[in-house]
């Protein structure tokens, strides 16, 4: 699951936390939740999902690049929702965001300056093609909290290898964007001060294939992952649920939240 010790708060503002933009055959999805450093809470999560489902139906869209206003991607689960709240629906939300992302007929890229946490991983590991800055930070935070890596294992370890996966999801410590590569888990890490540029340039280019050679290319090397997703998804989603509903974990969460207040 997307899960990650991210101290998110309930924001009454009205303004999106996901924007879209389409230019050039590309569109741009921004996470802009900077209150809660992205979290994946009902309301971000539902705002992407949207967004993807528009750019998978726009013929005009060749590429979607999904991206974050801040330094901070992803952070994770939202723990303030987490902590007091059945994650049941959420999980199988993740899951179908995953999914879309890995099926949907577009060519989706992931561009990350700084941190990836947790479920913000899952997405990264969702997208057909992942560019991250060499100094990003990444970690599967979950064990930390008494949680797995459950729902996000269907597309995080379908990406790494084995001895990476096992080192960064039972340890739980931080790794940059430049191992993240190495790891299999990003396409490749370039220097921030590149990274506008080098997914600039690879998001034209792509933007220069046929929707239908795009999209039946995109099936071909997706089967595997979605198979995936469709085998396992159940069992993750009532695992990951168990886990977050479990003492343990719900304590863990509390305290972590009451350190950040």
């Amino acid at each position: 699951m997307s899960d990650s010790p991210s101290p998110a708060t309930t924001d009454a503002t009205d303004a999106p936390y996901v924007t879209y933009v389409v230019a050039d055959g590309v569109a741009t999805i921004t996470l802009d939740s900077p209150h809660n450093r992205n979290a994946l809470s009902r309301r971000l999560v539902t705002e992407l999902h949207e967004h993807l489902e528009t750019a998978a139906a726009d013929e005009a869209v060749r590429v979607v690049l999904l991206q974050s206003s801040g330094k901070v991607f992803c952070s994770g689960a939202d723990l303030s929702e987490a902590a007091t709240t059945s994650m049941e629906e959420g999980t199988k939300r993740i899951i179908a965001l995953q999914r879309l992302i890995a099926t949907m007929p577009k060519v989706v890229v992931t561009k990350n300056l700084g941190a990836v946490r947790a479920g913000g991983i899952g997405i990264v590991a969702s997208a057909d093609i992942a560019v991250s800055a060499e100094e990003a930070t990444f970690a599967l935070t979950e064990v930390k909290l008494g949680l797995a890596a459950a729902i996000i294992s269907l597309t995080v370890f379908h990406r790494m290898d084995p001895r990476s996966a096992s080192l960064t999801a039972l340890s739980g410590e931080t790794f940059t964007g430049a191992e993240a590569a190495a790891y299999g888990l990003v396409t490749k890490a370039v220097p921030a001060a590149e990274l506008d540029d080098v997914v600039a340039k690879l998001c034209a280019d792509v933007a220069t294939g046929a929707n239908q050679g795009i999209r039946e290319t995109k099936k071909i090397l997706n089967a595997a992952l979605v198979e995936r997703i469709d085998t396992l998804g159940d069992e993750m989603s009532a695992l990951s649920t168990r886990l977050f509903g479990s003492d343990e974990a719900r304590e863990a969460m509390t305290a972590f939240l009451n350190r950040k207040k």
